[in-house]
């Protein structure tokens, strides 16, 4: 391999409880001289150690793997800021999941019985900055898009709101205290607040507990930073 491709590597970590299906995983991706793994694990604690330890682009990750599952591994990579772009393998069809993965900033959304034909594809795109989705589950991104775009036309002020905002909404939609955004977003309680105020302004939100009932109600909505 020239120093050019080595340059270009991608190096991915797999997390899957199933040793066979992690075998072929791992031989369908080692046939694509661009793509290197990292190391391999059975379940949650072992691929965010791997993550951790390794550094890789992306990473894997079973739904379903063994405690702490998928889901909460992304949550973990989101939290402490690791720099790894996660792809989901499950065998689930279900669309809350679907949408709580992209909450959870998952780029990559892949059913296990297709995964041997799209995963090279799905970790090529999404360690270039790009999302993949199962084409099956397309229909689950297009009611996810037609939910966002009515609450534009309900709330034309959520496309005022500040990346800083949207973050703030996010974190206030997984029920966190002010000090524990401001701790999650090295800033100060009163910038917090500050926040909180704008946000409401802007959605013209009124009560004591209206932000934090929008904020859960359109979580999937608003997901983005």
């Amino acid at each position: 391999m020239d120093s050019k491709t080595k340059a270009q590597q991608i190096r991915v970590v797999i997390a899957d409880d199933h040793p066979i299906f992690r075998r072929g995983l791992r031989v369908v991706l080692e046939a694509d001289p661009r793509l290197q793994i990292a190391a391999e694990a059975d379940d949650g604690a072992g691929a965010l150690a791997a993550i951790k330890e390794h550094r890789p682009d992306v990473a894997i990750l079973d739904v379903d793997m063994p405690e702490p599952d998928g889901m909460a591994v992304a949550r973990a990579v989101r939290e402490q800021r690791l720099a790894v772009s996660i792809v989901f393998l499950t065998m689930h069809r279900d669309e809350p999941l679907f949408n709580a993965a992209l909450d959870a900033g998952v780029k990559g959304y892949v059913l296990k019985d297709s995964a041997l034909t799209e995963i090279t594809g799905c970790v090529r795109a999404v360690a270039g900055g790009r999302s993949f989705i199962s084409p099956e589950l397309s229909g689950y991104l297009l009611a996810r898009s037609g939910r966002a775009e009515a609450l534009v036309e309900s709330k034309p002020g959520i496309n005022a709101l500040t990346p800083a905002e949207r973050r703030v909404l996010r974190l206030i939609a997984e029920a966190k205290t002010n000090k524990q955004i401001a701790e999650e977003l090295f800033i100060s309680i009163r910038t917090v607040e500050h926040h909180r105020e704008h946000i409401c302004e802007k959605l013209d939100l009124k009560g004591s507990h209206a932000l934090l009932k929008f904020a859960i109600e359109h979580k999937s909505e608003t997901a983005g930073e």
